[in-house]
């Protein structure tokens, strides 16, 4: 087992050029996607961006699509006029695309529609969402987050498929994108292409799968580089239980109005599946590491925990089996 940090830059060699389809759920506009997409298309891969056309963070995996073309107030940081279809490309790059849905839904129309006019016959090799303006760290924001959700329905739909969430939240345009090293966004990017690298590491696309099918991965990135206590995180495999937390609601006195506040309960730090030895995702880049979690989309409880409950309701109510 892999109990202590792990470089995974270690593992990675010059691989073939990949097929990527690159989204997220802070829109087509954002700094982050763009320097990600320079990143990896320098590094040697073939790169099909297709964003939200706006701001869709904290959607999760809610799948809705455009009834109307572009409305007020556009596009977001005013990269797309009123008026505008309800999905189109850069005027100067053929290969960025905005989509007016939900980061789900977005990822699900460049899988659909806009990947076969770029690849042809060529299938995607993996699906990149993010980097996320912010971590998604744990279960509870696994559900929540659009960068994840983008991630677990191109899973669902057979694709190998990561999320990067990284610790600088600022929400900015890639207008604002220098050629400074140490701009927070190119930082998160070139975390991405050496995770990809890794990924990517040894395997011909061509006769085998990046990822399981039914598998994806989330990566969360510490805050780091100049000016910040971090540096130059080490990779560190984890799980998305262990440290995490979930809501909890309580009525403010003066106010009378409810709020919420972080609780790590039980429930959701309850560790079933995953490598026991590997720590919590969300403690881990909290500190000055960045988390990698292997997750599944095969929701169903292990034969170990469902059997009994099986067995239990079988002796007191009618109901079908296939076991006993």
């Amino acid at each position: 087992m892999f109990t202590s940090a792990v470089s995974l830059l270690a593992l990675a060699s010059c691989a073939a050029g990949l097929n990527i389809l690159l989204t997220n759920d802070d829109s087509w506009a954002s700094a982050n996607i763009r320097a990600t997409y320079n990143a990896l298309k320098a590094d040697g891969h073939d790169v099909l961006m297709v964003g939200p056309a706006v701001q869709q963070s904290g959607k999760g995996g809610t799948f809705v699509l455009p009834t109307t073309n572009i409305t007020e107030p556009g596009g977001e940081f005013g990269s797309i006029p009123v008026g505008a279809p309800f999905f189109g490309q850069d005027s100067e790059n053929g290969d960025l695309f905005y989509f007016n849905g939900t980061p789900s839904a977005t990822a699900v129309f460049g899988i659909d529609i806009i990947a076969p006019k770029k690849f042809g016959s060529t299938p995607i090799d993996l699906v990149v969402s993010g980097p996320n303006e912010g971590q998604n760290n744990g279960p509870f924001l696994f559900t929540l987050s659009g960068t994840v959700g983008a991630t677990y329905v191109s899973v669902e739909r057979g694709f190998p498929a990561i999320a990067f969430s990284a610790g600088n939240s600022t929400h900015r345009s890639f207008n604002t994108l220098t050629d400074d090293s140490n701009d927070p966004a190119v930082l998160a990017a070139n975390v991405v292409v050496d995770v990809v690298r890794a990924v990517a590491n040894g395997v011909n696309t061509t006769k085998a799968r990046l990822l399981p099918l039914g598998v994806g991965m989330s990566v969360n990135i510490p805050t780091f580089g100049p000016g910040n206590n971090c540096t130059a995180p080490p990779l560190r495999f984890t799980r998305l239980t262990g440290g995490a937390v979930v809501n909890q609601i309580f009525i403010n006195e003066t106010t009378g109005l409810p709020f919420s506040q972080d609780l790590q309960a039980t429930g959701v730090n309850t560790n079933i599946n995953g490598v026991r030895e590997d720590p919590g995702e969300t403690p881990t880049s909290a500190g000055c590491e960045t988390a990698v979690s292997i997750f599944s989309i095969d929701y169903d409880a292990p034969e170990r925990l469902a059997l009994p409950i099986q067995e239990r309701l079988a002796s007191s109510m009618t109901i079908q089996s296939t076991r006993f």
